[in-house]
Order: structure tokens, then C-alpha cells, then sequence
């Protein structure tokens, strides 16, 4: 049997051979037959989440809450030392200087990455801001956010803070973050579905020791990961209930 792995799209693509790399360590690694399908958008990866056509995905955290009250999904583990961050960010030459700043109508550059237009929108509230009284416009990168922004296309984009940093030195360079989120507990997570969960200890303990040897090593710097952290139900409960409080 062949199972069927994918990685929320809102990942750098510069780790796309990473994730390829590390889709043969695992297979190795839990001598199981794995297929790596990367979605280009949301809309895809989602559809394939609800017709069942997965059964192991590294998820953001909004996905996180379908698969696994929904989808059966066990949480398997979550990269070491990070959170999932946002950013608005501005041209550096705009004029802003804070969120109050912004006005009604402010132009608005996003993907259509779920938890990071929450936590954005949720920044922008000291500004009065919110989804109807501000114009938004969806783009399938954060690349293209950040032309928007270069273009005075818009006058905010929203980041996963991640991305952001990984953008070139020369895109940042023209750019200026404007606030970022502080949250710490909402994270990106590895979670085995119904087919794959008698082997998620087997996992999680195959993760956790992926930086005890150099091949190891050598996978997760593809992915730019220091290491792996393992998620128990618990956790991940809690950290879904957050996201369901904030987007109340």
C-alpha cells in the first residue's frame, strides 16, 4: 500500500526538494511506501484533504482543527523552537509608521493562508479595521504579496513571519515589517490520519531521533528545521481552542 503525503502550501518554495528529501528519509525510516503530492494552493490541497486522498500532512494550524476533530487525524510532532508568526508589513518607503495609522479602505495583499489572515486581522482591530471595510486582494504567494507591496499595489501585506525572512535580502531590503503577532503557542504540525496511525509512535520516535546522525542532520537542514518536538492530543486540542477563541 502506498500512502499519500503532503505539506500545507504555505511553505517557502525554496524547501521544496527539502520536503522530497525528507518524504525518502521517512519512507526509509518507517519502512513504509510514502507518495510526496505538493498543491500549489489552498483550494487543492483542501479538496484533497476533504475526498480522504491523504493520510500524513504536515499542517497549519487552521487545517489542523478539520483533520483532526474531523478526519481522524493523530498529531505526530511539530519543528523544534518554532511558531507560527505573522507580519504586516509595508513598502519602506510608506508613510505608515503603526497599525493606527490605517484608515477604512486600506488595500490589503494576502495568500490564502487561513491562520495568518487571522492573526492579521486581529492586528489591524486598534485601527478599527476589519474584513468589510478594507479591500482585499488574494495572491497565491507571498512573493506576489510582497510585489504588491514594491508596486504600491497595496498599502499592508500579510506574512507568515517565516516567509518573510526566508524572502530574498533584496525584497526585504525594500520593505518594512509594521507589526508582528506574539502568540508562541500556534504551530505547523505532522499528523498521521486513519491509515497511518498504528505507526505514529513509530514516527514520532523516528523524528525525534532524525538529529542523532548525520544523514538525519542533513535532511533537516533541507527543511530548515533544528529538529522535531513530539505533539501529544493534548496539546494539540489546546492549541485548536485557541484558534477557535481568536477567530470568535
Amino acid at each position: 500500500m502506498t500512502h499519500n503525503f503532503s505539506v500545507s502550501p504555505d511553505f517557502n518554495p525554496s524547501h521544496i526538494s527539502g520536503w522530497y528529501i525528507f518524504n525518502t528519509w521517512l519512507q526509509r525510516a518507517i519502512s513504509e511506501n510514502i507518495h510526496l503530492e505538493l498543491y500549489n494552493d489552498f483550494e487543492s490541497h483542501r479538496n484533497a484533504i476533504a475526498t480522504d486522498q491523504l493520510d500524513l500532512i504536515y499542517a497549519n494550524p487552521y487545517d489542523a482543527a478539520l483533520l483532526v476533530r474531523d478526519k481522524g487525524f493523530v498529531p505526530v510532532a511539530c519543528p523544534e523552537n518554532r511558531s507560527d508568526e505573522a507580519i504586516i508589513a509595508v513598502n519602506k518607503e510608506s508613510p505608515l509608521v503603526n497599525i493606527e495609522a490605517l484608515s477604512e479602505g486600506t488595500r490589503i495583499s494576502s495568500t490564502d493562508d487561513p491562520d495568518v489572515r487571522m492573526m492579521c486581522m486581529i492586528m489591524l482591530e486598534p485601527a478599527g479595521l476589519d474584513k468589510n471595510n478594507t479591500a482585499l486582494n488574494q495572491r497565491d504567494t507571498y512573493v506576489l504579496v510582497a510585489k504588491d507591496l514594491l508596486k504600491n499595489d497595496a498599502d499592508i501585506g500579510f506574512f507568515l513571519e517565516e516567509t518573510y525572512n526566508d524572502l530574498s535580502e533584496i525584497i526585504r531590503g525594500q520593505l518594512r515589517p509594521l507589526v508582528q503577532s506574539e502568540i508562541h503557542v500556534i504551530h505547523h504540525l505532522l499528523l498521521a490520519g486513519p491509515k497511518l496511525a498504528s505507526k505514529r509512535d513509530e514516527i514520532q520516535q523516528s523524528l525525534l531521533s532524525m538529529s542523532d546522525d548525520e544523514k538525519g542532520k542533513g535532511v533537516l537542514k533541507s527543511l530548515n528545521f533544528q529538529g522535531w518536538s513530539a505533539v501529544e492530543q493534548e496539546d494539540t486540542e489546546f492549541m485548536i481552542d485557541l484558534m477557535d477563541t481568536l477567530t470568535e
